[in-house]
């Protein structure tokens, strides 16, 4: 057990490190090609945070786990949602964008809803089961969302305007500033990608000695690491005050894992559900819509201190609640 602590404390470090050059990477794209942060966070940094949920999902699909498969992007994006998205609003007031409140944060209802849906519909034959057309369905969704964003970055010049982002001068120092950005890019998704694994794996061991159910597993233990990577980017950009990129990376990455990880997980191999999830969706649906309210009550287009600690304490009670059921 000793060498899966020290496992995690290593994954834990490369995280943090992962995370530093993801921001600062995808950061100076989004200036030099005056492509919006909110943009660069909903894609660039939203797909590579979510690369452990992505793996996690598909090994389990493939083996035969669909409560790790299901369990680990409900409670990736119950995490996401209410812990780290409260957690940066706590750190700092989050102000959405126009774009944001009438379609990013409405499409990531419609995803939680489809996803739910699909879950609980089927013939007889395919009864609470995620069938390969319906993972094709999630994946056709999941290019529509990418072309909303390649739509997104080309009204960069506008962006730029509104948010004063700054140009590079010399043609020289852009070209190689881009390749060191694409190269902390790359760097950091890769730490990322391992510390992800190595904090999964030691986890998801201990728990096993501990002897944990494997629905417990994948909504907390798996569930928290897999968003550690979420956690650390978003709490980073937060405090540099890149709250666009904070915002996107876990609104995209919430999209992204109903989309493209069950899409392409049931794709692959048809995913069965279990019932016992119905009120962790049933909740993360309500929170989505909770907080696509946040904007139009208190203060405007703001998720506020006070909305963040109503969001964390959610989640507190949330772990709680599935602890004391003993799933």
């Amino acid at each position: 057990m000793l060498i899966n602590f020290i496992l995690i404390i290593i994954g834990f470090i490369l995280l943090i490190k992962g995370a530093d050059f993801l921001v600062d990477g995808a950061s100076e794209i989004a200036k030099k090609f005056h492509i919006p942060e909110i943009v660069i966070g909903l894609t660039i940094v939203a797909i590579g945070t979510s690369m452990p949920e992505l793996v996690v999902s598909i090994t389990s699909a493939l083996e035969g786990h669909s409560d790790l498969a299901i369990g680990n992007v409900v409670g990736s994006n119950i995490a996401n949602m209410f812990l780290i998205l409260g957690a940066c609003s706590i750190i700092r007031p989050l102000v959405f964008k126009k774009e944001t409140r009438i379609f990013e944060i409405p499409f990531t209802i419609f995803a939680t809803i489809l996803l739910f849906f699909l879950c609980i519909n089927g013939t007889e034959e395919n009864i609470n089961t995620i069938i390969r057309p319906e993972g094709i369905i999630l994946l056709v969704f999941c290019i529509i969302f990418i072309i909303y964003n390649l739509i997104m970055a080309k009204k960069g010049e506008k962006f730029d305007q509104e948010n004063n982002l700054i140009e590079i001068k010399t043609s020289d120092t852009k070209i190689v500033s881009i390749w060191k950005s694409i190269l902390e890019i790359v760097i950091g998704i890769v730490g990322l990608k391992i510390g992800g694994d190595l904090v999964v794996n030691g986890s998801v061991e201990i728990a096993r000695l501990i002897g944990i159910s494997e629905k417990l597993i994948s909504l907390t233990i798996v569930a928290f690491s897999t968003s550690l990577p979420e956690l650390i980017t978003s709490i980073a950009a937060t405090r540099r005050g890149e709250t666009d990129m904070a915002i996107g990376n876990i609104i995209g990455s919430q999209i992204f894992n109903i989309l493209l990880i069950i899409g392409l997980s049931a794709t692959l191999f048809p995913i069965s559900y279990s019932k016992s999830y119905d009120s962790d969706i049933i909740l993360l649906i309500i929170g989505s819509i909770v907080l696509a309210l946040f904007p139009y009550i208190g203060k405007k287009n703001q998720m506020t201190r006070g909305n963040g600690i109503i969001f964390v304490l959610t989640y507190i009670l949330y772990l709680i609640e599935i602890v004391l059921s003993k799933h």
